[in-house]
């Protein structure tokens, strides 16, 4: 089941690598139609974005499986294999059942290095096991605390048609065998996020419906010596994973800009993620309008754009306004630490998803992964049912590697646009925005009809139907991404820019451009050039009349 490192580059690499990963959860009394949602972003320099494809199976008794960690490929250990398995898509199983992650570190001396589990391996294993929520949450436990936990703090999100819970947990170092950890229910008519820092502070002890937790979690951190007040003011994130600026500025900021766009009123927090004050935001809050999974993906793709943290303004955006950051995210000048904003839709995406899971139709057609590869900002989430039976070629892990290029993988030809589209951005934008418009405007048009189709039919005919469907739009988008690429080379060529009209490029008989536009430099931009360098400036007739 778990493939070895050339195969399973899939998830977040550590918070040293990469402070990456951004996940939102959505209630189904907080979307607009009953749906749960929860998104995710696998964000690392290291990943080739695919989608995988567990099949279900049945093994022997006393099979056993081997652990590989999914950071590094380092084999791990055995833990028992089960009896039956479930198929999985991607994070999502065939029961609607989804897991996403973010990793916040927490305190370093907590690692485990004697464990066989680690998160990644715990997040594909679980959804090959579990049916729903609580019983993920169980598996997810039951799993570490025999085996132990072999990875840094974690948050997960783990959804399923009717319950979203956040769960966050820590190992307890190598003398001491499992994990703490705390889950909570976000209330239906709520929304959360999480992103690489831990967000749950003091939780209800007495509410075993709605929060779930190790029983040595304050225990633990009395016997640490982290912790010494009273029970109810124990705080998980206070203790065991403390705040520093980079986790305001860097994580909790991509949190308070999702909360900010579904309540106004979040905006106060930005003295929080400054630094400035101390009031944390909310684990959730109430959306003033309802969300579809389509504001999902658009709130995945968010850049400050707008606020005093905005990617696409300043200095280090260019000329062009690129979100392009080079890392790392933290540098210094003159011996004082600088640091990046770090937003949402970040360059090195492996993979991206927005899960959608609607209880009002059977498993197979009510789940649904709209995925993506690469930066999210300039992709387009494909609508991958979670009853299919096979993955497009294009998404597929041997189609190409982080190292190989293949002109038929999405990873590589959305990198491809995408890094195109960063040295010229606020041009080729709208461009690539007009397409990613379209197809998904189409997928939201060409879904409820799908479905429609999908539950006439008998189970195994709907999942041959639904896979032709999932396969066949990831497949024609791919090849609509690269004649967009083929597109914005020939009008952008060489930084000048075609004209065009009702579509088509201007041109004479000869098929020559009658004109062409030199967009120049803003002047702002050139104020700054000509500051840095006054020896620009051309010289007047008088000045060369007057030469020795």
């Amino acid at each position: 089941m778990i493939k070895k490192i050339s195969l399973i580059i899939i998830s977040c690499f550590t918070w040293a690598f990469s402070m990456a990963c951004t996940n939102f959860l959505v209630g189904k009394n907080a979307s607009v139609d009953g749906s749960t949602l929860i998104s995710y972003s696998a964000d690392s320099y290291y990943l080739f974005g695919a989608l995988y494809h567990y099949p279900a199976k049945t093994y022997p008794a006393g099979s056993m499986l081997d652990i590989y960690e999914w950071d590094t490929g380092k084999y791990l250990g055995k833990i028992k294999q089960t009896e039956k398995t479930y198929s999985v898509i991607g994070n999502i199983n065939e029961f609607q059942l989804s897991i996403g992650e973010t990793t916040f570190g927490g305190r370093e001396e907590l690692k485990d290095t004697t464990a066989i589990m680690d998160y990644g391996s715990l997040i594909y294993i679980t959804l090959q096991r579990a049916r729903t929520a609580r019983e993920a949450i169980k598996i997810m436990t039951d799993l570490v605390a025999e085996y132990g936990y072999y990875s840094s703090g974690e948050s997960f999100s783990i959804a399923d048609p009717n319950e979203v819970w956040i769960m966050e947990m820590i190992s307890k170092g190598s003398n001491n065998k499992g994990a703490v950890w705390v889950a909570q229910r976000i209330p239906d008519d709520c929304i959360s996020a999480h992103a690489n820092q831990a967000r749950i502070t003091t939780f209800p002890l007495d509410d075993k419906n709605n929060c779930i937790y190790s029983e040595d979690v304050i225990a633990f951190a009395r016997e640490k010596g982290y912790f010494k007040g009273k029970n109810k003011e124990f705080s998980f994130s206070d203790i065991y994973s403390p705040l520093d600026y980079s986790a305001l500025r860097i994580c909790e900021a991509r949190v308070w800009s999702f909360f900010r766009k579904a309540d106004p009123a979040m905006d106060k927090y930005i003295t929080y993620v400054k630094g400035e004050t101390l009031e944390r935001m909310p684990l959730w809050i109430k959306p003033t309008k309802k969300l579809s999974a389509q504001d999902l993906k658009d709130l995945m793709r968010d850049q400050y754009e707008g606020t005093a943290f905005d990617m696409t303004k300043g200095y280090a955006a260019g000329s062009f306004g690129s979100k392009l950051r080079h890392s790392p995210l933290v540098f210094k000048v003159d011996s004082v630490e600088y640091m990046h904003e770090r937003p949402i839709a970040t360059q090195q995406s492996g993979f991206v998803f927005v899960a959608q899971m609607r209880s009002w139709l059977p498993d197979h057609i009510g789940g649904i992964l709209w995925f993506g590869v690469d930066d999210a900002a300039s992709n387009i989430y494909v609508p991958m049912y979670c009853g299919i039976t096979q993955i497009p070629e294009c998404f597929s892990i041997k189609n190409g590697s982080l190292l190989e290029y293949s002109s038929t993988s999405a990873f590589w030809t959305y990198n491809w646009v995408a890094n195109f589209a960063y040295s010229k951005y606020s041009f080729m934008m709208p461009d690539i925005k007009k397409v990613q418009s379209k197809w998904e405007t189409d997928f939201n048009l060409l879904v409820p009809a799908i479905d429609k189709v999908a539950v006439s039919m008998s189970k195994d005919d709907a999942k041959v139907f639904l896979t032709n469907f999932s396969v066949t739009q990831a497949e024609n988008s791919t090849t609509a991404w690269k004649k967009l690429g083929e597109y914005l080379l020939v009008k952008y060529m060489d930084g000048n820019i075609k004209k065009e009209k009702d579509g088509k490029f201007l041109q004479n008989e000869f098929h020559i451009p009658p004109s062409i536009i030199r967009a120049g430099y803003p002047e702002e931009f050139l104020r700054g050039m000509v500051k840095q360098n006054p020896g620009l400036k051309a010289k007047t007739a008088e000045e060369l009349k007057n030469r020795n």
